[in-house]
């Protein structure tokens, strides 16, 4: 039971590794499958080991320098606020509609990188985004943001979101937070992925402690060997990456994810008829 655990983690951690974000959709489905939880029970092990996981991709996997800190914080401290809302909706809401915003995402996510894949293919990314319009701007000379109230509002309102995201589906924020900053910012792929990576540790922990504290059990027997093998996969995706095509590797991802939400999808028709 241990090694499959460690081994359902590795799928976790490889996928956060290459991908900067999308860990904690495939962590909440991976643990519903392999151990028969339901999701509010797949939610708090799933973002510990995102969290450790992604702070360590933080750490080792990044250039410091692109990561904006500020913002990230920024982030993290506002999805602190809303995170209990998402907790609080979760345990009110029956599974089956859990599942189905869960099957949602999935296929929003998915939906949006195909179509990025087959436009642009040359400069494919797993979450990527246009910049429209550059509301947040930053200090030429020291590349920090300018803390305009649009900024501040802008950077608050994406912690925001992906702080509810995170206490009602589990899923980190990254695929919420990359797109929203190269939306709203003129940050590179490299920069908004480093900056998500900080802040989605951040949200992930504080949501976690949101659970702990509203009489949510961990199960540590199960969350430890599972980040033990989504650590090992953080590392194994980073070193990986570099040598993956970007479009393949994003219709690959996609396509997975499309799975993934057909797979949670049919059992809930077979309860249904």
């Amino acid at each position: 039971m241990l090694l499959i655990i460690s081994l359902l983690g590795l799928v976790v951690g490889l996928v956060l590794g290459l991908t900067g974000a999308g860990g904690s959709i495939f962590a909440v489905p991976l643990l519903m499958w392999g151990l028969g939880w339901s999701l509010p029970e797949a939610v708090p092990v799933a973002l510990i080991a995102v969290c450790i996981a992604a702070g360590l991709g933080t750490l080792v996997a990044w250039d410091m320098t692109m990561v904006r800190y500020r913002a990230a914080m920024l982030m993290a401290l506002v999805s602190w606020l809303f995170a209990p809302l998402g907790l609080s909706l979760a345990s009110s809401l029956p599974a089956m509609w859990l599942t189905l915003a869960f099957v949602t995402v999935l296929i929003l996510v998915a939906t949006r990188m195909l179509r990025q894949a087959a436009i642009n293919p040359q400069e494919a990314q797993i979450v990527r985004a246009r910049v429209t319009r550059q509301l947040v701007q930053r200090d030429i000379s020291t590349g920090r943001f300018e803390w305009t109230a649009a900024a501040f509002t802008v950077i608050s309102g994406i912690g925001a979101l992906a702080g509810f995201l995170a206490g009602l589906l589990g899923v980190g924020g990254g695929f919420v937070i990359v797109p929203a900053l190269r939306a709203t910012t003129d940050l590179s792929m490299h920069s908004a992925v480093a900056t998500s990576l900080m802040a989605i540790a951040l949200i992930s922990a504080g949501t976690v402690t949101a659970a702990l504290l509203q009489g949510h059990k961990m199960p540590w027997l199960v969350a430890l060997p599972f980040v033990v093998g989504a650590l090992v996969g953080m590392l194994a995706g980073r070193k990986l990456a570099p040598h993956l095509a970007g479009p393949r590797l994003q219709q690959a991802f996609a396509v997975a994810m499309l799975g993934v939400a057909v797979a949670l999808v049919f059992p809930l028709l077979f309860s249904i008829s």
